[in-house]
């Protein structure tokens, strides 16, 4: 149960082939503009690591801008070669600094390479834990509050809606969703799990009371993930997540246009870890 509580559970390895996605050296800073087109995360760059360590202030780690940079660089490396424990454990010994690629590295393993629905909502938690963290050492970062709605919805998500709804995590997500937009207008991400929200209530509660209760609109959910499909068309996440509006919203009606976001997500050309996972898990929607 220790293991549990440090979130040092078994990490299962990443199942596919990872060569493409090592990134060593410069490739990184290279790839860095498509790697981080969906959540618009800085390059950590030895500006970037000063400019973090001076506005997280006491909670910073004690290292200088150089070194900083140096450890969030091979954590992003981890991250997006799929060593997605490695990635975490590094951002997590950085405090708040490192919680972007720690939060996306526990959410996306835990998302697709933990099956145990305890682990995952203790995962999830964690995430959370570790956002809300960086949200008070870094509030003028999107990411900050990005990583804490994503990692709140996927805990909400494994719940029944009853309990997510007398918890309020829907107005916490919302809150942490129009935070990061406010911060970073074109976040894909954010705009994707805002239309995720939009629909999932709809889904849940209905169009009447979603609306006059949440401010859920179809509309809505339509305006932000069409946003987030042209800020990143090849991203597969997008369009996985195109398709599960579609039936949330109707899906005797959409049944067909789901079907057809899922095969452009299966047809993306994964560019790191992260990516061939969605994409795997979007062909397994079609089979």
């Amino acid at each position: 149960m220790a293991a549990k509580k440090s979130g040092a559970s078994s990490w299962a390895a990443f199942p596919h082939d990872a060569k493409a996605y090592s990134y060593a050296g410069d490739a990184l800073k290279k790839a860095w503009p498509k790697l981080h087109a969906g959540d618009c995360e800085p390059y950590p760059d030895t500006k970037r690591a000063s400019a973090l360590l001076k506005a997280a202030g006491k909670s910073a780690p004690k290292l200088d801008a150089d070194t900083l940079a140096e450890t969030l660089q091979a954590a992003w490396r981890a991250f997006h070669h799929g060593d997605f424990k490695a990635a975490f454990d590094a951002g997590t010994a950085l405090g708040p600094i490192g919680a972007s690629v720690a939060v996306k590295a526990l959410g996306i393993h835990a998302t697709y390479l933990v099956d145990d629905e305890a682990e995952q909502l203790h995962r999830y938690e964690q995430a959370a834990s570790l956002a809300e963290a960086a949200i008070k050492a870094l509030p003028d970062d999107a990411n900050s509050h990005y990583r804490h709605a994503f990692a709140l919805g996927r805990y909400s998500q494994g719940l029944s809606i009853a309990k997510a709804l007398k918890l309020g995590i829907a107005t916490k997500v919302r809150t942490s969703l129009d935070a990061a937009l406010e911060r970073e207008p074109k976040h894909a991400e954010a705009h994707t799990a805002l239309a995720l929200y939009h629909a999932e209530i709809i889904n849940k509660i209905g169009a009447m009371i979603g609306g006059l209760t949440y401010g859920a609109k179809a509309s809505e959910a339509d305006r932000h993930i069409k946003t987030a499909l042209k800020l990143t068309p090849a991203s597969p996440i997008a369009h996985i997540e195109h398709g599960n509006i579609l039936l949330l919203l109707d899906e005797r009606r959409n049944e067909d246009a789901a079907a057809t976001a899922y095969e452009k997500a299966a047809n993306c050309k994964p560019l790191d870890a992260m990516e061939a996972l969605d994409a795997a898990f979007a062909q397994g929607q079609l089979e």
